[in-house]
């Protein structure tokens, strides 16, 4: 289903664009960006006529072919993407958005409506938010509406809430998040976030004579890792900085992977270094079934980028951090960490590690997962102090 959904979006999206530069489209316009049969172009012409969505234009004339138009080349979907990764029992629900405006009413709401969300935040365009899973994280066979119940969030005109998640569940490979909304959001629900990438279906379970509608969202259950790197400038050149954003933008283009965010941390600055002693880390949700392959590409990267030969790269399964990471960053701000020291964390977080001196940096880059900006970017911050993911 999710890949019939692609191929929709995809197949709508490029009728569209055709539709805003020519007037029109034809079977042969698509056939030259896609490599797809005629056949099987005429068929997802022939459905998308059932669904409204394009309209014939002009019929086929001897040897001139028949014109098709979108019906409407209006903006289809505030939501850009939605996706979530898994950590044990625990969610983490990503919601992009092409509309600060939209971004900002979403957080919110969701907030005022509490339900299923334990820990919620805006950064830019994405929403945010952390929810425990009603059957434990299983295969779903536990139970369908999970703990909350739909009813326990309130939803409806000022001062309720227009939308909130009521409920977040498992099944198989699948999260299922169920939303009740009212108004615009439950327009969104209905006719807009089925476009968002990485949905993969929509179910209306119905409404109320009130007009509040209780939907689910179906999205993959991905993995959740987090890179750390460190040690990959020389007193020549280079930046750690740079050369993470540049893997993050490397591995996003894989099939399976998406990019979340790019971080610089700050350790000690007394340390011997280039400059600051700062590391970085980034985020990604990746199907389970590349996770390994991701890992790898990592490493080799990195390696081949460095422009030193001290290069570390660490990575964790999962966005929940330990008290004995995080205690492992924090203490790098402080003193020098012994070898022992760091064997035992990468042991028991069961990290992926490749490197040499810069593995140090790149764990305790890894540590800072989940910590705001104020401590990421100050070394004079010791300690644990508000962790944005809520109580890990």
């Amino acid at each position: 289903m999710a890949g019939v959904i692609e191929k929709r979006r995809e197949l709508l999206d490029l009728m569209r664009e055709c539709t805003l530069k020519n007037g029109f489209f034809t079977v042969h316009d698509i056939e030259c960006v896609k490599n797809i049969p005629r056949s099987t172009i005429q068929d997802w012409i022939n459905r998308l006529m059932d669904e409204k969505c394009v309209l014939l234009k002009e019929e086929k004339r001897g040897r001139t072919p028949a014109k098709y138009m979108a019906r409407s080349v209006m903006l289809q979907s505030s939501c850009k993407r939605i996706f979530t990764t898994v950590d044990a029992d625990r969610v983490a629900i990503y919601h992009e958005c092409r509309s600060a405006g939209c971004a900002a009413f979403c957080t919110y709401h969701h907030s005022l409506a509490k339900g299923a969300v334990f820990g919620e935040h805006r950064e830019g365009m994405f929403l945010i938010e952390y929810a425990t899973l009603s059957n434990g994280g299983g295969d779903g066979s536990g139970d369908k509406i999970g703990k909350n119940k739909p009813d326990a969030v309130e939803i409806g005109s000022f001062p309720l809430s227009a939308v909130g998640i009521s409920a977040v569940r498992r099944e198989g490979d699948m999260i299922v998040q169920q939303i009740r909304c009212f108004g615009g959001p439950a327009y969104s629900l209905t006719e807009m976030m089925k476009t968002a990438e990485g949905v993969g279906e929509i179910r209306i379970c119905g409404s109320d004579s009130r007009g509040i509608v209780t939907g689910e969202i179906l999205t993959r259950a991905m993995k959740h890792l987090v890179i750390g790197i460190d040690d990959t400038d020389s007193k020549d050149g280079g930046a750690t900085f740079a050369l993470a954003l540049g893997l993050l933008q490397y591995l996003g283009k894989m099939n399976g992977v998406i990019p979340i965010s790019h971080r610089v941390v700050m350790l000690n600055p007394a340390l011997e270094c280039t400059a600051g002693n700062s590391c970085s880390f980034i985020e990604l949700a990746v199907l389970p079934e590349v996770a390994d392959e991701v890992k790898e590409l990592a490493a080799r990267f990195v390696e081949d980028e460095s422009l030193s030969d001290n290069w570390g790269i660490a990575v964790k399964e999962g966005f929940v951090i330990s008290e004995q990471l995080r205690d492992f960053g924090f203490s790098a701000r402080k003193r020098l960490i012994t070898d022992g020291e760091l064997a035992d964390v990468t042991q028991k977080e069961k990290l992926f590690v490749r490197g040499k001196k810069g593995v140090f940096g790149a764990v305790a880059a890894v540590s800072f997962c989940g910590m705001p900006t104020r401590i990421l970017l100050c070394p004079a911050v010791t300690s644990p102090q508000g962790d944005v993911r809520g109580n890990m």
